[in-house]
């Protein structure tokens, strides 16, 4: 194993890591939040999302008792929603279960939705001060480098190996254990990265394995990504005399579940079918805009039609600047005219 590994990388943390992110030298809470945001999510994009957010929603309790349309209007923008269904779950089980606070056991962490093994221990380490050993994505990507371990990280055979030398190099202190979980996120993400790695800065240069044998570029391998699908979504603006647009509550679970939009379909004439009671509806359309989903790509053609509300009897009306509730970020560019192309 690496000689003096974690004692090397806590100094260089000290002098060149992250220590004024927002959610540092606070409680488990914020990190928790934090570290569910940074799932999928860059450090600079969650910044302004966190900030919102705990301010809105500054404890287990408050979070737990708030409606789940307020959370995700809160979440909208971020992506992969059922992030933050699941803590709102999670909040009203550690109220229910855990007496208003979030457990500080691996476990009793893991059983709680949207919690996994590594967020688990980032909460442990980061939040609590305990002895937690994490492995997201900077921590696969340095490790795989380090000690050239073959094959796609993301498969148990690689997997396994990786956090057998991630719980190896972890120190027992809760203390040290803190700063060297923050130290490998950050290496990984400023010095380690995926694409022109600054190696001449890395405090573990000469002992990385990838490095020596001039094969960074082969580390860690990358997965055999399928082809992403194509389809084409309608969505139907229902504006009335008052120039409000109808939007109707996503069924969860599923794409944007629990968010609000325009009516979405396969068809045109469905929608009116389904919506207005009629085949005939006079529409005009405006433009189309395309979107990417983490496994397939949409093309969202937008038509608007002008409707009595009384003709309507589901969703709520409301201006689109005034709408307060959780509107998926592509809808919003696309009621906004910022992305019709």
């Amino acid at each position: 194993m690496i000689e003096r590994f974690a004692e090397r990388l806590a100094e260089w943390q000290r002098k060149h890591g992250r220590h004024d992110l927002p959610w540092q030298q606070h409680g488990p809470y914020e990190t928790w939040i934090s570290e569910i945001m940074l799932q999928q999510t860059q450090v600079q994009v969650v910044i302004p999302y966190f900030n919102r957010f705990v301010a809105s929603f500054p404890s287990e309790e408050i979070l737990a008792s708030a409606p789940i349309d307020d959370v995700l209007a809160h979440w909208a923008g971020l992506g992969y929603y059922s992030r933050a269904r699941n803590l709102h779950r999670a909040a009203q089980l550690i109220m229910q279960e855990h007496q208003g606070s979030l457990p500080n056991d691996l476990d009793a962490l893991v059983a709680l939705p949207g919690i996994g093994r590594s967020t688990a221990g980032a909460i442990l380490s980061l939040g609590f001060g305990a002895r937690g050993v994490i492995q997201d994505g900077n921590v696969r990507r340095v490790l795989s480098r380090l000690f050239c371990i073959a094959g796609d990280p993301s498969k148990s055979n690689a997997q396994n190996q990786l956090w057998d030398l991630a719980d190896t190099l972890t120190p027992d202190s809760g203390a040290e254990s803190k700063i060297h979980t923050q130290a490998m996120m950050d290496l990984g993400s400023l010095i380690c990265r995926r694409s022109k790695p600054n190696c001449k800065a890395c405090p573990v240069a000469d002992d990385c394995q990838a490095l020596q044998s001039g094969s960074i570029s082969r580390f860690p391998e990358r997965k055999q990504v399928k082809q992403r699908q194509e389809e084409l979504w309608i969505m139907l603006q229902l504006v009335n005399a008052n120039e409000e647009t109808l939007f109707i509550k996503r069924p969860s679970p599923g794409i944007w579940g629990g968010l609000y939009c325009p009516p979405i379909g396969v068809s045109l004439n469905q929608l009116a079918a389904d919506i207005v009671n009629t085949k005939q509806l006079e529409t005009e359309y405006v433009g189309a805009s395309k979107h990417t989903f983490s496994h397939f790509r949409v093309r969202i053609e937008h038509y608007v039609a002008s409707v009595n509300s009384a003709d309507v009897r589901v969703g709520e009306w409301c201006r689109t600047e005034r709408f307060q509730k959780g509107v998926p970020a592509p809808i919003q560019h696309i009621l906004s005219r910022e992305e019709i192309k």
